[in-house]
């Protein structure tokens, strides 16, 4: 704990000193003269090029405002143009002006400001950037969002509640980091995933690929995805209820309060997940084994598959007050129940395996601007979390897919080899003590350039026991440490007029690992206890450059490279019985070769018509490449296996994204993104050659094609109310599941289709969503050919409340 103590004294040292912000943040409603808050305005400060846009209830932020006074331009197409002076001369300034309506339909607003989106995009990395206005308002979880930007794809194996991947332009599993404000989600536990979090309170997604951000410390090789909440604070509370097919129910509720005059902040969120997850299975990958060892294909329900996640979390401390922009100390816990269906393939069902899990997660956050001196910026986070598993699996016999007892040739149930349904009977537990401390500081040393140093601590502490062993046999109980140091140092340069960006960095990497069972020897017929133990340090460099060139205001041209390490993480060294992950700690760090180069074009405007284009060709050359062993015998009485590393892949790819818009009524979105990951080692280490040089990768979907299409007709049914349909198509084609080139291991190409509404009341408070997923019940698979959810119906109502007295 030391780390934390380290922590918690350098903060109550800053928090000594009073400092002096040189920058404010103008933060504010927008309303009209009647109290409706107007959506959707341009908030500009022409003299600064800086602007945002109002959301749903009126509700915009500028920051990083220099002190001073400066014109404050509004407008909208709803109301009369307006502007006030503003002056900012202390950390927050509350601006709040009522709007006149306009009596006149004005035909665009077009202001080109910098928006945080295009500060991003213009840094020279290959990201997407997702904003999720209207999102929050559709019965769509945040994976949905992900698997419809470009490179993107998720991977999921099931309904609601299954493990999801994420592929990034070939790179996917652990070589992709999850992020939630710059904090590894996976600190919080399997229960708080990227669903857990709903589109309406995340301000943007950032998606990078490739090349990794410095401020995102970590050996995230393949990419990473940031979630960046929303930072207002006014004082609201929002409720969502979700119902829909399989029985699947999903609430959220979320609550926020700031106390202006003190700075004290408040903020509550919980979820709860059901699913019982009964949808049907089909085709070649479902099918029973007759008594006499035919096949029977079959059509059935899952209906060993249910899904239950309860989670909440509360944070308090300050805000936007002189000595912290943020100072939280906060608790999140969750808990989660579910029912394992199958192994790796879906060829063996299950009954009655199922695991539970629980995570109890503290966590501190400091950030700071201009802390001591204009310029030195500082940020500071450590979460402390205990985790604990168990894996029930003690039912003998063997099932088929109708739910039912498997018969013998003499009618007799069949049992299952090794006494349960994934090997020997077990109830395991395992215990994991977690924590993590994260430290940022950059300073502007002139205008236009930075230097900025980070490091991220990661340490585990994993015991494991089974009740179904002997009193003797738990005795000798092993332990799993693991401990990872990643520090990086970066510069960031503008030139050029503003117009050529640079971003340098070096990247240092050191992992420990002590792997240690106790094991029973004979000493001249003396039993002595005795340890067996694997230790191993491994240290990587890496380094990196991103450069981003204006060629012209509207044309963007962009490249990346690093040399990337990804160190192998806990499940791949240690396994993971609750998903079928056997230990293998003798893994080596994968390290790759990665490159972007691409252009970003507009947004170009015609009138009320907009248009953005941009493409990007990639190329990812990995030694080392760690990955899930494939075992092409589908009905394996144990389908389990360890991680192993595959020598050396070789992807080379192009991915590449239209959007058009007219007027704030129609909006269409088309990407594709098309690579091959091919095996490129001719021989092994003993000379011996190698049948697979040069095909691709198993289990790697290589083309996908997305487009998405939304229109809004106002003031149906109401004044100032707001229909949203919306409509999207996604192709995957086929791509085989093993190495073996043979029909019954390919999953067929995939055609998915998803429609629904959504209608805002006047007022903007109340929401009412209708989904259809899968709209033409189409076999839809992910990893290993698992089959997932067909035609689904969900209903979603979400509710808000702003302006809460307390």
């Amino acid at each position: 704990m030391k780390p934390l103590y380290t922590l918690l004294f350098f903060i109550l040292c800053s928090c000594s000193i009073v400092t002096l912000a040189q920058t404010g943040k103008i933060r504010g409603t927008l309303r009209f003269n009647e109290g409706t808050p107007v959506a959707a305005a341009v908030v500009y400060i022409e003299a600064l090029d800086r602007h945002t846009v109002s959301d749903l209830d009126g509700l915009y932020e500028l920051d990083d405002i220099p002190y001073g006074s400066y014109a404050v331009e509004v407008r909208s197409i709803e109301a009369e143009k307006s502007v006030t002076e503003v002056t900012v001369d202390k950390p927050l300034v509350t601006f709040t002006p009522q709007l006149k309506e306009s009596s006149y339909q004005l035909g665009e607003v077009i202001v080109k400001g910098t928006t945080e989106k295009r500060i991003i995009e213009t840094k020279g990395f290959a990201v997407n950037v997702i904003e999720t206005e209207q999102e929050g308002l559709k019965n769509i979880q945040t994976n949905d969002l992900l698997n419809r930007s470009v490179g993107v794809t998720v991977r999921q194996d099931g309904g609601l509640g299954s493990a999801v991947s994420y592929n990034l332009n070939g790179m996917s599993g652990n070589s992709v980091r999850i992020f939630v404000d710059d904090i590894p989600i996976s600190a919080y536990g399997s229960s708080f995933s990227l669903n857990s979090i709903p589109p309406s309170l995340i301000e943007r997604i950032e998606v990078y690929k490739g090349v990794i951000p410095s401020h995102l410390t970590d050996d995230a090789l393949g990419g990473a995805i940031n979630v960046v909440l929303k930072k207002e604070m006014r004082n609201s509370l929002t409720a969502s209820l979700s119902y829909g097919s399989f029985n699947t129910f999903q609430a959220n509720i979320n609550g926020r309060y700031r106390h202006d005059k003190s700075g004290f902040t408040l903020t509550l969120s919980g979820f709860h997940n059901y699913s019982d997850n009964d949808y049907e299975v089909w085709g070649k990958f479902v099918r029973n084994i007759l008594p006499n060892g035919r096949y029977e294909y079959v059509r059935a329900r899952r209906f060993n598959d249910a899904y239950r996640s309860t989670g909440s979390r509360i944070e308090m401390g300050f805000t936007d007050v002189v000595w912290a922009d943020q100072f939280f100390v906060g608790y999140n816990g969750s808990d989660d129940y579910n029912e394992i269906q199958h192994g790796t393939y879906m060829s063996i069902p299950y009954m009655g395996r199922f695991s539970e899990s629980q995570s109890h997660a503290f966590n501190l956050i400091y950030r700071k601007r201009d802390l001591f001196l204009p310029g030195l910026d500082l940020q500071l986070s450590g979460v402390y979390g205990n985790r604990s598993q168990v894996v029930n699996d003690t039912v003998r016999w063997n099932y088929n897919w109708y739910g039912e007892k498997s018969m013998g040739l003499y009618g007799d149930p069949i049992l299952r080899p090794n006494g349960a349904q994934q090997g020997a009977p077990t109830i395991s537990h395992t215990h994991r003590d977690i924590f993590t401390l994260r430290s940022g500081v950059a300073y502007t040393i002139i205008p236009r350039h930075k230097v900025l140093i980070n490091h991220s601590y990661y340490t585990i502490d994993r015991r494991e026991f089974d009740e179904m062993r002997s009193e003797a046999e738990q005795a000798f109980v092993g332990r799993r440490d693991l401990q990872k140091h990643v520090a990086t140092l970066s510069y960031e340069m503008t030139t050029l007029g503003d117009r050529l960006r640079s971003n340098l960095f070096v990247k240092f990497y050191r992992q420990m690992i002590d792997r240690m069972d106790p094991v029973l020897t004979l000493d001249n017929g003396e039993q002595i206890r005795t340890e067996e133990r694997v230790n191993s340090t491994r240290k990587a460099a890496g380094y990196g450059l991103a450069l981003s060139y204006a060629l012209l205001p509207e044309l963007l041209l962009l490249t990346s490279a690093e040399k990337a390490v990804r160190m192998p993480s806990e499940n791949e060294l240690f396994g993971s019985i609750g998903e079928n992950i056997v230990e293998n700690p003798h893994i080596n760090p994968e390290v790759s070769n990665n490159l972007n180069i691409g252009f970003k074009a507009g947004d170009y405007y015609m009138g009320a018509q907009r248009f953005s284009f941009s493409a990007t060709g990639f190329l990812r050359d990995t030694r080392d490449k760690i990955v899930r062993q494939i075992n092409p015998r589908l009905n394996d009485a144990i389908q389990t296996s360890p991680f192993e590393n595959l020598g050396k892949t070789q992807s080379l790819g192009i991915e590449a994204e239209a959007n058009y818009a007219y007027d704030d009524k129609l909006s269409l979105l088309f990407n594709l993104s098309r690579f091959n990951t091919l095996f490129n080692m001719k021989e092994d280490a003993a000379g011996n050659r190698l049948d697979y040089y040069r095909k691709q990768m198993p289990n790697e979907p290589w083309f996908t094609f997305n487009s998405t299409a939304q229109y809004t007709l106002f003031n149906l049914l109401q004044k100032r109310s707001q229909l949203h349909i919306h409509y999207s198509f996604r192709f995957v084609e086929s791509f085989q599941t093993t190495w073996l080139d043979i029909e019954d291991f390919r999953v067929p190409r995939q055609y998915i289709q998803d429609a629904g509404f959504s209608y805002l009341f006047p007022g903007k408070k109340f929401v009412v969503s209708f989904d259809v997923r899968n709209l033409f019940d189409r076999q839809v698979y992910d990893n290993f050919a698992v089959q997932k959810p067909g035609r689904a119906f969900y209903l979603k109502l979400n509710y808000t409340i702003n302006h809460i007295n307390i």
